[in-house]
């Protein structure tokens, strides 16, 4: 019992600071719904994503939402900080290696995967498409294992 009083009373003074440290006064409510996702030149055509909080360019948190599309691959790529994602809708596979190899089995909404700091890895959809959150500490970046792949470049 008194554990959990100094646990909730250290949970109580600790989320105070973490707002003003965020720079959000208030919570930060995304109503699945209202999320205007938007086109993103880092991804083949047909993948838009949402940013929630932060930016990619920046030193600090980052947390993105990513739709892809049925039938859609993401090639071979890797980003500079551990990536945590968290499978919202539909659902992905995720290889790892420089080359896409479809095998495996697909990750539900609910499941998680952790990708460390510049390993390669790539992932698809199958028929429904999947929608999934990225978090990172940010500088945060797609570079494509192979060039030629990186769409911002063609």
């Amino acid at each position: 019992m008194r554990f959990g009083l100094v646990a909730a009373a250290m949970v109580a003074l600790a989320c105070p600071a973490f707002a003003e440290e965020s720079g959000h006064a208030d919570n930060a409510i995304f109503h699945a719904d209202e999320i205007d996702f938007k086109d993103n030149p880092a991804f083949p055509p047909g993948a838009k994503t949402a940013v929630l909080l932060g930016d990619a360019s920046k030193p600090g948190l980052f947390i993105i939402q990513v739709k892809l599309p049925p039938n859609y691959t993401v090639p071979a790529h890797m980003h500079p900080s551990l990536e945590t994602v968290v499978m919202l809708k539909g659902s992905m596979g995720l290889g790892g290696g420089k080359t896409v190899e479809k095998t495996g089995k697909l990750l539900q909404a609910g499941s998680t995967f952790l990708v460390p700091p510049m390993h390669p890895h790539y992932c698809w959809t199958g028929d429904e498409g999947a929608t999934f959150q990225v978090t990172v500490n940010a500088p945060f970046d797609l570079i494509y294992v192979n060039p030629a792949d990186d769409p911002r470049k063609k």
